[in-house]
């Protein structure tokens, strides 16, 4: 820690850039255990990683960048911190893994309305824990104080991931045919989108979030909520080493009915079974309190689907096993037909 560089006048007008030092030197040991080929120091200017090109032939760096979005007031009423930092990771990593990419490195930004050391250093605890989950490094970040912007007891999350790819590899949706069939990867819960219906819903501003829920098997709405974001990346990696994957998609903000045909080339179209989707307890639960139409629950929410892979049939089976083996409770979800629509939920 920095005894030397300290200012009265500037601590009074609400930044204590002392807590800044000692949040950095309270976050060390977790950014510690994400090094995988680097040599950084925290605090340097720059983020430096020495960039091995083995067995690529015409390498890629891929780029991915979001944020954890107003599921951070579940984490300020339930004064718990130390989580949505994978969130902040999973949005980036699972968005990079979609073309194929292998995530290298990570930074993150966080603003805040006043630096509590302790609470920054659980942020970025939940930020390395998520980079750990990707096989991804943590090689620098920044924490902005800023007083009369934020109020002092929240924040703002972001990052972004860099990841690498050889361009023979990259994920070529053209190669998608009818009668290729799309697998479901389930998600942890809510994982990072929607939580603006979510909070007018359960109007969790006055709710008792902390209180246990029949609905969801005695958890707490607060505790469900907060479920992180489910990161795919080692599982998806391995089935990208076995197997001809023609689409990935994350199935975040706009659900069903923007993030499948992301992956999805003009003249086809994705034909899932309503019933076939496994939905979570929270989204049931969502729907019947706001009574919020079946189409908004597909068309804002993943409903249960964190990640769908689009293969050929031939490869179905190799495809469930190797994200079985890795953990991934995968299924059919539905298949490629021919349709302009993109999206047909029957």
């Amino acid at each position: 820690m920095n005894n030397e560089s300290r200012s009265d006048s500037y601590a009074k007008s609400g930044v204590d850039i002392t807590a800044g030092y000692k949040a950095v030197e309270l976050m060390k040991q977790y950014i510690a255990k994400t090094a995988v080929n680097s040599s950084n120091s925290i605090g340097d200017f720059g983020g430096l990683f020495p960039l091995d090109l083995t067995g690529y032939k015409h390498p890629i760096l891929v780029s991915g960048t979001d944020g954890v979005g107003t599921k951070l007031k579940i984490a300020f009423l339930m004064d718990k911190h130390d989580t949505v930092g994978i969130d902040c990771v999973a949005m980036c990593v699972n968005d990079v893994v979609c073309c194929g990419a292998k995530p290298l490195f990570f930074l993150d930004y966080i603003a805040c309305g006043k630096n509590y050391p302790e609470k920054i250093a659980m942020i970025v605890k939940g930020i390395c824990d998520g980079c750990i989950q990707a096989g991804s490094e943590v090689v620098g970040g920044e924490t902005a104080e800023m007083p009369g912007f934020y109020p002092i007891n929240e924040y703002d999350l972001a990052g972004f991931s860099v990841g690498i790819v050889d361009r023979e590899k990259v994920i070529d949706k053209k190669t998608m045919k009818e009668g290729d069939v799309i697998i479901a990867l389930p998600s942890s819960g809510v994982h990072s989108n929607g939580f603006s219906l979510v909070r007018r819903v359960f109007d969790i501003e006055k709710a008792d979030i902390k209180a246990p829920v029949t609905e969801l098997g005695g958890k707490s709405l607060g505790e469900t909520l907060l479920t992180p974001t489910k990161i795919y990346v080692k599982s998806i990696l391995a089935v990208l080493d076995k197997v001809k994957v023609k689409g990935i998609s994350h199935i975040t903000g706009g659900g069903f009915y923007e993030n499948i045909p992301r992956c999805i080339p003009d003249g086809l179209c994705a034909e899932i079974n309503k019933e076939d989707v496994r939905i979570l307890p929270i989204f049931k639960l969502i729907q019947k309190t706001g009574d919020i139409p079946e189409r908004d629950m597909f068309n804002t929410f993943n409903m249960g689907v964190g990640m769908i892979v689009v293969v050929d049939k031939a490869d179905v089976d190799a495809t469930l096993s190797i994200l079985k083996a890795n953990g991934e409770d995968a299924y059919i979800l539905g298949s490629i037909i021919k349709n302009d629509s993109k999206v047909k939920l029957i």
